[in-house]
């Protein structure tokens, strides 16, 4: 019985081998999927990487994984850690999509950076920080606006100065007096609108003075030893040093980033260094979310006045300014 077998398994050996195989350069690299129309909330980029899973593993649906793959890069540029290191994973191991080790050490760092352990562990093997742009599936969406503030228009005869729009903006009604009268008293001095700093104030502590983050970060604007002292902040408990202390971090964002608000909110959050290497807000679920909730307290006011003397514009600023050039020369 076992020749018969053997004769039986040498001959589909002989014509499997005959037929063309299908080498790791010829698995299908999936395509970046169309942008979205309106806003994403968080449950729809939980759903994406849901149908995702499901899609990988063929789990109650028959297995796609370009079409997977797909829907973690949907979920991954809104910031989701879990479908980065699943598209990351699924990068180095060529399932189903063709192999590429300089996107998935993008896909893991984003995940790191989020907290994910097992993304640093697989991060660290493959050699640590990764070189060059980030891939698509990390870029801001195109749903957020252009990093690139557009000068403001020329003000029609009689209109108000732009600055009267911040001024018009409603103050956090939780936001107890004392602190609000300080700011108003103070912010002019940092060529700021009161608006802004207590709103922000109220998305990072609010307004509880003794407030402290697992990182760190303390008081009202939730400070970091480090940037304390960049702006000369003595006593990062001291309520007022730590409000003049996130004023003078605000102004300097400002400047560095031209008056683009959304970009200056992402980088005190986030830090400008991730804000330039992702060329906008970076794919972080908290501070995507971060962002969101200060820029519809201040209705979606996306220029503010700045300080030009207070810092150097960002590179990246000109580099988008180029990119979008080249884009409407086409």
């Amino acid at each position: 019985m076992r020749a018969p077998l053997l004769s039986l398994l040498f001959v589909a050996s002989a014509a499997t081998a005959q037929l063309p195989s299908l080498t790791l350069e010829q698995l299908p690299r999936p395509t970046m999927p169309p942008g979205e129309r309106g806003p994403v909330v968080p449950a729809q980029v939980e759903r994406w990487r849901q149908e995702a899973k499901a899609l990988e593993y063929g789990d109650g649906v028959p297995r796609n994984e370009v079409a997977a793959a797909k829907l973690y890069c949907r979920a991954a540029r809104y910031g989701d850690a879990e479908a980065q290191y699943s598209l990351g994973w699924m990068l180095t191991n060529s399932r189903g999509i063709q192999r590429n080790d300089a996107e998935a050490a993008h896909m893991f760092a984003a995940a790191a950076e989020q907290g994910m352990t097992q993304a640093q562990n697989i991060l660290d093997r493959m050699g640590g920080t990764p070189l060059g742009d980030p891939p698509p599936c990390l870029r801001p969406p195109e749903t957020d606006p252009t990093p690139v503030a557009p000068p403001p228009a020329p003000a029609a005869r009689g209109a108000k100065p732009a600055v009267s729009l911040w001024a018009s903006l409603p103050l956090p009604p939780q936001a107890p007096a004392a602190i609000v009268n300080y700011v108003k008293l103070t912010a002019p001095e940092f060529q700021l609108s009161p608006a802004l700093v207590l709103a922000v104030m109220a998305q990072e502590s609010g307004f509880d003075p003794l407030a402290e983050s697992p990182k760190k970060a303390m008081g009202l604007m939730q400070l970091i030893p480090d940037t304390a002292a960049r702006f000369r902040v003595t006593r990062i408990t001291d309520p007022s040093q730590n409000i003049r202390g996130g004023m003078a971090y605000l102004r300097w964002l400002l400047a560095y980033f031209e008056g683009d608000v959304m970009l200056a909110l992402a980088a005190y959050n986030a830090g400008e260094g991730a804000v330039d290497r992702y060329l906008g807000v970076p794919p972080y679920a908290e501070t995507r979310q971060y962002v969101r909730k200060i820029m519809a307290a201040l209705g979606g006011q996306r220029l503010h006045p700045f300080d030009a003397k207070a810092a150097n514009p960002s590179p990246m600023l000109q580099r988008v300014k180029a990119q979008m050039q080249a884009i409407q020369a086409r």
